[in-house]
C-alpha cells in the first residue's frame, strides 16, 4: 500500500467553544488532504480527475480523540480503499505526526468519490488510465468501528 501523507495546517478558526478543533471543520481537513493527494504534481497521480471532474459522493467520518488547536499541522494519511466502476473510496486517517510526541490517530475518515463529466454533467466511467494510477496507492478498507451490514 502507497498512503499518501498531506500535512494540514489548522486555522484559529477551526476551533470550538472547548478548544477542539471543531467535528465539521475534519470534513475540510480531509478535502484539502484530498486535494493535494490527488494533484501531486510531477508525480504518477497528475490532476486529471480534478480537470475533468471528480465529486464527492459520500464522507464518513469516526471521531476518536478531540483534536485540540495548536500551530503544528496535522498530518494526514490518504489512500484509495476501493474502487468501483464510476466511483471510488478514500480512505483517511488523521493523526499527530509531531516529533517527539505519541502519534495519536484522532480520527479516521472514508470519502466515496464520484467521477463526473463536467461537459454532460453526469457520472462517467473511471479511465484505464486513471485505474492504474488509483490501482497504485490502494490498500485495505477504513478500520472503522461501525459499519453497515455488507461493508468490509
Amino acid at each position: 500500500m502507497s498512503r499518501r501523507q498531506i500535512p494540514v495546517v489548522l486555522r484559529w478558526a477551526d476551533m470550538d467553544a472547548y478548544g477542539h478543533v471543531n467535528n465539521a471543520v475534519f470534513a475540510q481537513l480531509l478535502e484539502e488532504a484530498r486535494i493535494g493527494a490527488l494533484t501531486a504534481e510531477g508525480s504518477e497521480e497528475g490532476g486529471s480527475m480534478l480537470d475533468t471532474g471528480v465529486l464527492v459522493g459520500r464522507v464518513e467520518i469516526e471521531y476518536l480523540v478531540p483534536l485540540r488547536y495548536r500551530h503544528d499541522p496535522v498530518l494526514v494519511d490518504v489512500w484509495v480503499s476501493h474502487l468501483g466502476g464510476a466511483s471510488f473510496d478514500l480512505g483517511y486517517e488523521v493523526h499527530d505526526g509531531r516529533v517527539g510526541h505519541d502519534d495519536v490517530v484522532y480520527a479516521r475518515a472514508e470519502t466515496t468519490m464520484v467521477v463526473y463529466d463536467l461537459g454532460g454533467h453526469r457520472p462517467r466511467r473511471l479511465a484505464e488510465h486513471e485505474r492504474a494510477k488509483l490501482t497504485a496507492w490502494s490498500g485495505p478498507p477504513v478500520a472503522l468501528r461501525r459499519r453497515r451490514e455488507g461493508r468490509a
